[in-house]
């Protein structure tokens, strides 16, 4: 059977000025699960991975608010946590999905470490707001006790900044191989992994945050995954995004993804690591990525949406789909 890693953006959960509630992403995510359901009856086994940045600021602000009753949680436990309450979201919803579509197939959530190095220079850099904002004064009392990095973030106030290193090594990517060629649907490596280090034998969590687009690219490589597929909030890769300009791309070839990505077409903050991410799989002997919209996954399937991204341009019967 092969494989496809899906990467599902934090959007498919949580949208702009919605509140957090648990049945507000439970709505959110039926979309997304419709998709991977699409994924699976093209013929595909899947492993999904998905973001948790606003889950894993809730995490970390209740338990500072509960610091007085109870013992903070750090927040490698706080990655923990949110995969699996995320992870129980997603096994709901596609379990149910599944069924409607007469794919039955079990879902499980693993949750997953994922080793980076202490030398990245990552570690020495923090860059990765995450948590709530603080006024200036509340900042620097957590910067004085806590040890805290804290920056101002576009004017809205204070967050704490943590490293964002790369990932090294997936701990579970067994138990994840197994329980797909047993059948099961996998949700792995949310919110990029629980960061670990070693400590003599033993692993240990660190304050850290890995970006989910580059666990979930090294994953579809350590799986030899023909299809790397990344939901995000958009249905096309363009130039010009958001200006007058705007030109939405169908596909793209690696060299050309790399030559748009080097003259800035692609943020950091936006589409810039979906491009990084396409570009590593890629170069490790990836097959195809897609990018699009969660609604837009099963039309993406068939050429007839989204942005392809191939190593090399695609055969002439696999880019005219829109003309059939």
């Amino acid at each position: 059977m092969r494989t496809a890693v899906v990467a599902i953006g934090g959007n498919s959960l949580l949208r702009a000025g919605e509140p957090a509630t648990f049945e507000a992403q439970r709505r959110n995510v039926q979309a997304t699960c419709e998709g991977i359901a699409a994924v699976m009856a093209a013929g595909y086994g899947v492993v999904a991975t998905h973001g948790n940045g606003p889950q894993v600021g809730e995490a970390l602000l209740r338990s500072e608010l509960a610091a007085g009753q109870a013992e903070p949680l750090p927040l490698d436990a706080c990655v923990a946590e949110t995969q699996g309450s995320i992870g129980y979201l997603l096994q709901q919803t596609l379990q149910e999905t599944l069924q409607r579509h007469g794919l039955r197939r079990p879902v499980v959530t693993l949750v997953t470490q994922v080793l980076v190095s202490r030398r990245d220079p990552a570690m020495r850099q923090p860059s990765k707001p995450i948590g709530p904002f603080y006024t200036a004064e509340e900042a620097e009392r957590r910067r004085s006790t806590l040890g805290w990095r804290m920056v101002e973030d576009a004017h809205r106030g204070y967050r704490r900044v943590v490293p964002s290193p790369q990932p090294k090594e997936i701990i579970e990517l067994a138990a994840i191989q197994s329980a797909l060629a047993g059948g099961a649907l996998v949700i792995a490596c949310g919110g990029g992994g629980i960061p670990v280090v070693f400590k003599g034998e033993r692993l240990v969590g660190i304050d850290a945050v890995i970006d989910k687009d580059r666990v979930s690219s090294l994953l579809a490589w350590e799986l030899e995954a023909e299809l790397f597929l990344i939901s995000t909030g958009i249905e096309q890769v363009a130039l010009g995004f958001g200006t007058p300009r705007q030109q939405n791309l169908e596909r793209l070839t690696a060299a050309e993804a790399l030559r748009y990505w080097r003259a800035g077409e692609f943020p950091a903050g936006s589409m810039g690591p979906k491009i990084e991410a396409a570009l590593a799989y890629l170069e490790r002997g990836g097959r195809l990525v897609i990018i699009t919209s969660p609604e837009r996954i099963p039309e993406a399937l068939h050429g007839m949406a989204g942005t392809r991204i191939t190593l090399a341009p695609e055969p002439a019967e696999v880019r005219s789909p829109r003309a059939a």
